[in-house]
Formats: C-alpha cells, structure tokens, sequence
C-alpha cells in the first residue's frame, strides 16, 4: 500500500498540506499506533461498494456566442458533437456569462462570485484610469489584476473532496504565480496570462506552459488529446478535468480546406444588403457567413467530440458531469468582427443580450433526463456551488457568495427567484460602455454610467432589446436602478470616474471615423474573404505554414 504523503504538489500549503497530514494520520498512523482493528475483508468489500463520486468536465469556450452552434439556430456553423451535450442533458435557455469579456466570466466560474465582488471587472491586461487613451467621457475604473490566492477556486474545493484535478487551454486570471497550478489546479496544459494563443492556432506555438507539436498542428485538437490522456489515465479515480478552450478568440484562423468549405456554404446577401450596421458606437455585423470562423466552429467541435468519446470509452459517461458555456458574447463588433448574434443585440464587451447570453448545457445522464430545458436565468458563477453539491461535497456559502445550486432545477425542481448582476465600469474594444445591470425575472435595467440613462427592456416579449421602455415604466425602472445601485455600493464596487481631458468634439470626430470609414473598409474585407483567390496575411493555413 502506498501511503506516500505529496506536499510539493499542493499550491496552497496553508490548507491543503494540513488536510492532506490529517488523512494520512488517519489512514496510516492512527490504525496502526494506537491499536486499533485493521481494515477487514468485509470492510473494504463495503467501501468497493459505496458509489463512486462522479466525474467533472467543465468545457469553457472563448468569445463563443448564443447563436454560434447549429443547436442553437445557426445554420452556417456545424457543431454536431456540442449540440449532442445539449440533447442528452439540460439545456439552460437563459444562460448567462458574468460579464461582457472574458477574465471576469472565468474568474466568476473559480470563484462563484460576481465581478463587482471579486473585482476582476475587465479582461487582465485592459488600460485603466490615465493610461486610458481613447477620448471617452470617463475614466475606466481600476481593477484586481490576478485571481486571489486569500479565496478558495472550485478547483480546490474538488482537490480537498479528493477529486484529482487538471486544466488545459486559456487561463487569463494573473501572471507567473497565479497560473492554474497556483490555484488548485494538479496539471496544466496550456493555461498562463495570455488571453490570446500564442503562436496562433497551428504549431508552431510559443507557448510557455505547452510543448509544441508538429509544425501544422491544431490547437483545439492538442488540447482536447491533452485532456483525453488525463481521462484515459485517470478513469478509476473521481477527476475534474477543465478544458478550456482559446477558441473561437482570434486570431481567427482555420485550415485551406475548411475555409474552402465554408466558402462555398456562405449564404449570398440579399440585393442591398449589407453586412454591417453602426448600432451606437461601432458597425455591428448582421450575418454569419465568415468562412474562416465557421472553419474554427467546425474544429473546436471536433475536439469536443475526441473528449466526449474518451468519456464513452472508458465507461464512464452515466458518472461523468459535462457542463458546456462560454465566458462572453460572439465578436460581432470590434476585434475580427466575425459572426452575430442576431436576433440577440450587440456581441462581446457590448451590454445588450449578445454580449452576455451563453450556450449553457450540462450532461448527468445518471440523474439528468436528456433533451431537458429549463428557462431560468443562471450564470456561469452557478457552476461552483452547483458541482460541489453533484459531487456530494459541502457548499461554501461564504466563497460561493453569487452562485447557486442549479441541483433542483436539474431534477425538475425550481430554486428561488433571484436578481442578477452585472458591473463593467470600462469601455470595450468591441463598442461597450461603462454601465452595470439588473435582471430580474423577464426584466432587463440597464445604467450607463457616462450620463446616468437607464434602459429597461422586457426579454420574454422584447429579446433584440429594441423596445426601452424606461420613459413608460419610469417607477420600475427607478426601483430597478435603486436596487442595482444599493447591491454595487454593498460590494463595494469601484465605479469609473469624469476624465478632465474630455473634449466633446474630439469625441464626436473619433466615432463618426468608427462609424464610417471603418464600416466601409469592414465590408470590403468581407467581401474578399468570400472570394476564391484569397489568401490570408501572414500564411497561416495549417499544414500549409512553412517550417520556418
């Protein structure tokens, strides 16, 4: 029997090193120090017995939106073996990330708090304060720049419980000592500061915490064998593997054959119509038919489907948790411009549904019925309380503080009405504005903090937020924004401040810029991806990159 006591592997010696003394005195030294009765036959035959605690896999997406799978209504993108987790579980309607960019959803999914209460507001890395330059009317507000190592990640919560615990893809939560192996975390394959892949999505890669495969390699495939090594050599004990994809986040990149496909599968734009259109500050774009995006959507799902056969394979798919989502809204605006999100308005780093609403299904076929919906509002900070308790682990109440068990409502149960929020006090790459939210049952209050304007939308029978009715439910809307306004001040959350440097004209020249030279140039360049000579600058296509 080995009773070897690992103290170098745990990150956290405070906790995990007094937890790991505790089990080994208890194993070893106690039943044979002070005279107590062996382990019998019939003992451990009942310990063989007792059920086995299940399997997670938390799939986490990158910049995929609401509307980026043929399950959920596309039909240019092909995701046949994400929609399958949908069928064969619950899919969440009303699913939520916590904020409109990325660092803050993932530390939501850590931590089961919201981004005004964690204080990871932005994506890690974003200007604040001063060092802002755009000529805007506020100042960014500032931000936690690293996931807290005084707070406990699910990732520790499962190690304690005695899962074994590994991370492969995007991390984003701090640099070099709060990295996934800094919080919990037994492996990690890929995951470190950058929120970008390094080296692109073909090998060669630069990344520092991921060998490079051959030259051509594909990213989400590497990362997605990566995580079927770790089930295939970690089926007999009770494991938390996350896969984290840097996928769909640009650079958007994808192989000559599947741009080729999916050129050729690109629906023709009606007469007179146009790809983009300016919806307040930045052209937004209103089809999906960008070849190089789909080709990604295309792959990522292949990944996908290595590692749900890996889970069949190995027997394990009645005990195996799969939950899939994403950290924030598709690119319809600002960075690579690259899919919409249509009927849902705005896209990443944007307030409106497109930038926040998710796919969000998990898979527990021994207690989830398939082909199961449910239209409560959750987010992603659900996930830690959620699969503590699937897990047969005790909730932590007091670190979980924004996220609730979503057990009930994966029985047929329901779990009790609740407000949600969101706080960005930044201005986005993609056309955001610093504001915060509330969603309360079907209504929707938006605040903008550059002018104090409220928004208020009715989803059930208005979900394109084109309809604000604040001006005819001003008592709602007031409530709304009093409620919202008591929680952020509760949480102490840091709100941007007026920037002295305002020039209203300055501002004015800068947008009206955005809003035309760039939509033309923006529809050209879509224009050519869609043509057959086409080739991408610099060469990335795949296999076709050169050696050196």
């Amino acid at each position: 029997m080995n009773h070897r006591l690992d103290l170098a592997s745990h990150s956290r010696p405070g906790k995990s090193i007094t937890t790991a003394i505790i089990a080994f005195l208890a194993a070893v030294v106690i039943p044979q120090g002070f005279g107590l009765q062996p382990v019998t036959a019939q003992d451990a035959g009942a310990r063989q017995d007792a059920p086995r605690r299940p399997n997670v896999v938390l799939i986490l997406m990158d910049d995929m939106g609401a509307i980026d799978l043929s399950g959920e209504g596309s039909t240019y993108y092909r995701s046949p073996r994400i929609d399958s987790i949908a069928k064969q579980g619950m899919r969440f309607t009303n699913g939520y990330a916590t904020c409109c960019v990325c660092s803050p959803s993932r530390a939501s999914i850590q931590l089961g708090t919201f981004p005004a209460r964690n204080g990871i507001t932005d994506w890690i890395g974003a200007k604040t304060g001063f060092d802002w330059k755009r000529p805007d009317r506020l100042l960014p507000a500032e931000y936690v720049h690293a996931l807290p190592h005084d707070q406990v990640t699910i990732a520790e919560a499962l190690r304690e419980g005695g899962y074994a615990t590994f991370f492969a893809g995007k991390w984003h939560l701090g640099d070099k000592g709060s990295w996934p192996t800094d919080h919990g975390y037994q492996v990690n394959k890929g995951g470190h500061d950058k929120g970008s892949p390094p080296g692109g999505y073909f090998a060669p890669y630069t990344n520092p915490v991921l060998e490079s495969g051959p030259d051509g390699e594909s990213l989400p495939i590497r990362l997605a064998q990566e995580t079927v090594r770790y089930i295939n050599d970690h089926k007999s004990d009770p494991f938390f593997a996350m896969l984290s994809f840097y996928s769909v986040h640009g650079p958007v990149q994808t192989s000559k054959t599947l741009w080729q496909k999916y050129r050729e599968l690109a629906p023709p734009l009606p007469p007179g119509q146009q790809r983009f259109r300016v919806d307040r500050t930045l052209p937004v774009r209103q089809v999906q038919d960008h070849p190089v995006y789909a080709g990604m959507v295309e792959t990522v799902d292949d990944a996908v489907g290595m590692v749900l056969d890996a889970i069949d394979a190995n027997g394990l798919t009645d005990n195996t948790i799969v939950v899939f989502t994403s950290d924030n809204g598709g690119v319809s605006s600002g960075d690579a411009f690259c899919t919409s999100n249509l009927p849902l308005r705005g896209g990443k780093g944007r307030q409106w549904e497109g930038g926040i609403r998710e796919p969000f299904y998990i898979r527990y076929p021994a207690l989830v019925p398939a082909g199961t919906s449910d239209q409560t509002p959750v987010t992603g900070a659900d996930l830690y309380p959620t699969l503590l308790e699937l897990c047969g682990l005790p909730l932590r109440p007091n670190q979980h503080q924004d996220g609730v068990s979503l057990k009930p409502l994966l029985t047929g149960g329901t779990i009790p009405d609740r407000p949600l929020y969101w706080h960005y006090p930044h201005y986005g790459n993609q056309g955001g504005e610093p504001h915060a939210i509330i969603r309360q049952d079907d209504w929707k209050l938006i605040h903008y903090y550059e002018d104090g304007r409220d928004e208020l939308y009715h989803l059930a029978s208005d979900p394109g937020e084109q309809s604000d009715v604040s001006r005819t439910q001003p008592a709602r809307a007031a409530a709304m924004w009093q409620q919202l306004d008591t929680w952020l001040t509760e949480v102490e959350a840091k709100r941007p401040e007026p920037d002295p440097r305002y020039d209203p004209e300055t501002t004015q020249r800068y947008y009206l810029e955005k809003q035309t030279q760039m939509k033309q140039r923006l529809e050209d360049f879509h224009s050519r991806i869609l043509e057959a000579d086409w080739q991408p600058n610099p060469d990335w296509w795949g296999s076709l990159r050169a050696k050196d």
